[in-house]
């Protein structure tokens, strides 16, 4: 498997990975943890990763201590921490300040990523926490950067990371809670908007939220129906702590939980409700949402009902038609489709 353009960057400077307690945070590459390994072959690795798919393929390399959660902690402290800079520079922030606690004071943290993806940026996002920020490298239109902690930094409280707003959706009033990262931030975001005024009418029984967020479609779907069951689930740790905030912040029962596309769902569903995702990094990505509506039948009732928000210019119909006896679409507006089957 090819190694990505920030791991290829990290390893001509393969003088740097040298360490005693290396830890990977939001790497996407396997290969990469092999190559470290084979530089420190008596160091213990550690990986870090808020997206589940990057987890499971880290978690399955031998003798690297794999980590998935929102929030890291450890009381041995890394001599190294080799960050791949993420697609949400306030989840960067969020990063640092988490990280700085296990950092050895003689330690250092190496940034990396996609020149695209807003690396540039780094050293004024993280003027406030960090010293001896510099440029050490670029290539293959990413840059490198090191620097380390400063003194006398607050200790993390995970708490004031969240944040919330409000919405009214049929009538009924509710608190979305976030952590950095997770899409819309601070604003109930078109798409949604718009699927949560074209649900089905009378929604009961089990029902699955697929790529919740920050959990606005579980929530609302719970508040305003009470007969039903509802399960929500995430590829990022951030979006899976979001949704259980929200759901705690209502007052409402349901079930959250990381999945790689579908693959930790089990059972059957009687609605399955969506704002799925097709954005990845800086890239435009169409298969997990493809794969998603090929799949999921497969999780459905006979009389299941599907109900999706997508960009219009999204070619999603084809592929609904083709799996389901009735399709149709129900709304269009402001750039938005919601396509319904059963």
């Amino acid at each position: 498997m090819a190694l990505s353009n920030p791991s290829q960057l990290l390893l001509r400077n393969d003088d740097l990975l040298e360490a005693n307690s290396p830890l990977l945070v939001n790497c996407p590459d396997p290969e990469f943890c092999r190559e470290l390994q084979a530089i420190n072959p008596d160091a213990s690795i550690s990986a870090y990763n808020v997206n589940f798919a990057e987890h499971r393929k880290l978690s399955k390399v031998a003798n690297i201590h794999a980590h998935f959660s929102e929030y890291y902690q450890r009381e041995t402290k890394h001599d190294l921490i080799i960050l791949y800079f993420p697609k949400s520079k306030h989840e960067f922030q969020y990063l640092l300040n988490m990280l700085a606690p296990v950092l050895h004071k003689d330690g250092l943290v190496l940034v990396v990523g996609d020149n695209k993806g807003g690396v540039k940026s780094s050293q004024k996002l993280a003027s406030n926490i960090t010293q001896a920020y510099q440029k050490l490298d670029s290539a293959r239109h990413c840059s490198l950067f090191s620097f380390t902690f400063q003194d006398d930094i607050p200790a993390f409280n995970i708490k004031s990371w969240v944040e919330s707003f409000t919405i009214e959706s049929g009538g009924k009033s509710l608190t979305i809670c976030h952590l950095p990262g997770v899409f819309s931030r601070g604003e109930l975001d078109k798409g949604t908007a718009l699927l949560l005024n074209n649900l089905p009418h009378d929604i009961k029984g089990k029902v699955l939220d697929f790529g919740c967020g920050a959990g606005v479609i579980g929530a609302v779907i719970k508040k305003r129906f009470k007969h039903t069951e509802i399960d929500m689930l995430d590829v990022n740790a951030m979006a899976i702590a979001s949704a259980r905030l929200t759901l705690d912040a209502n007052n409402l029962s349901g079930n959250v939980f990381a999945s790689d596309g579908l693959s930790n769902v089990s059972g059957k569903y009687q609605y399955v409700v969506s704002n799925p995702p097709f954005h990845q990094g800086i890239k435009t990505h169409y298969t997990t949402t493809e794969t998603f509506l090929t799949d999921v039948r497969r999780f459905m009732t006979v009389n299941g009902q599907l109900t999706i928000v997508a960009n219009s210019f999204l070619k999603y119909a084809p592929i609904l038609k083709q799996h389901f006896s009735k399709y149709e679409l129900i709304a269009n507006a402001q750039g938005f489709s919601i396509h319904y089957c059963k």
